[in-house]
């Protein structure tokens, strides 16, 4: 029997901020993750925004003071955390495989170029947050050097933003359908995707972040994925959060959705992208269904013990 397929994006509670804090954290998601592809068949997409400014950041203050390493370009650094959080996912998971005696079951991770409009209205206005907080004099001064642009990011320093363009297309997609389609367990889109603009056939690199759930919501419909699972911090997505009347929902429709965001029920840097990432896919894909919930109760959530499910 053919298995159903999904798509899981991890929140960035699966991932740590140093190398040996992600690789502990991802050593239990790996058995979330193994858990679920033992019913479907997996294609996994994850956030960067901690990595790639931690790339970025270690590459530009090498070449401003001194140091022979040269300045990368955010692209590259972009590809850099793809490589990074990969091969910490796939050494894991595949660990967990064979924990279980599940040899004959592959893991890949696969670098991923998303192509994004260059006349998107977010590269007029860069609000995507990247890499480690700082004063406002030395932000001032990267500022003058490079041309980067700063905000003050909640009280906490100032931290340099990028845009967030929305994806149009999955450069490896047919890669990932052959991997899949052949029962392997795929990490791709990884922070998104690497930003690419398409010109004659040519991709070109851009600095710029796309939202992970965005785009493993692209990818969900262009392989026909059957559910969209976005894994967070919480159980269920509730509205008048951290409110007396908070109230946790099992389900919603489109409109109910749509309602709630009309209200301004989902905060903008939190769950607001998520749910919106959701409604872009059950909006488009016939009979699919779209999950959100925590990493630790994934597999309760797929039986309908807990989460919301989004359905049209």
């Amino acid at each position: 029997m053919t298995k159903k397929r999904i798509v899981v994006a991890l929140g960035g509670n699966a991932l740590g901020n140093t190398p040996e804090e992600q690789l502990k954290l991802v050593q239990a998601t790996a058995k979330t993750i193994v858990d679920l592809a033992e019913e479907y068949d997996v294609m996994i997409g994850h956030g960067n925004g901690p990595q790639v400014g931690m790339i970025n950041n270690a590459m530009e203050f090498s070449a401003t003071h001194g140091g022979k390493t040269p300045a990368m370009p955010f692209p590259e650094c972009g590809a850099m955390s793809q490589g990074y959080i990969g091969y910490h996912l796939v050494q894991s998971v595949a660990a967990e495989l064979t924990r279980r005696g599940l040899e004959d079951r592959h893991v890949a991770c696969l670098v991923t170029q998303v192509v994004v409009d260059p006349d998107d209205p977010a590269f007029q206005k860069p609000s995507k947050p990247i890499g480690s907080f700082m004063d406002k004099e030395t932000a001032d001064q990267i500022a003058a050097e490079t041309g980067y642009q700063f905000v003050e990011d909640a009280g906490r320093g100032y931290r340099r933003v990028v845009a967030s363009p929305m994806p149009k297309q999955i450069v490896e997609l047919p890669v990932v359908k052959q991997l899949v389609d052949q029962g392997d367990i795929v990490v791709t889109v990884g922070g998104g995707g690497v930003p690419v603009i398409e010109r004659d056939g040519i991709y070109e690199g851009v600095a710029a972040v796309i939202d992970k759930d965005r785009s493993a919501s692209r990818l969900a419909l262009d392989v026909d994925a059957d559910m969209l699972v976005i894994l967070t911090a919480v159980d269920q997505v509730a509205i008048h959060f951290n409110t007396p009347e908070q109230e946790s929902l099992a389900e919603m429709t489109i409109e109910e959705a749509e309602r709630y965001i009309e209200q301004g029920e989902f905060a903008p840097g939190s769950m607001l992208p998520k749910v919106e990432a959701c409604l872009d896919f059950v909006r488009q894909r016939e009979g699919g269904t779209a999950l959100i919930t925590s990493l630790a109760r994934a597999k309760e959530a797929l039986g309908g013990k807990t989460g919301t499910v989004i359905r049209s």
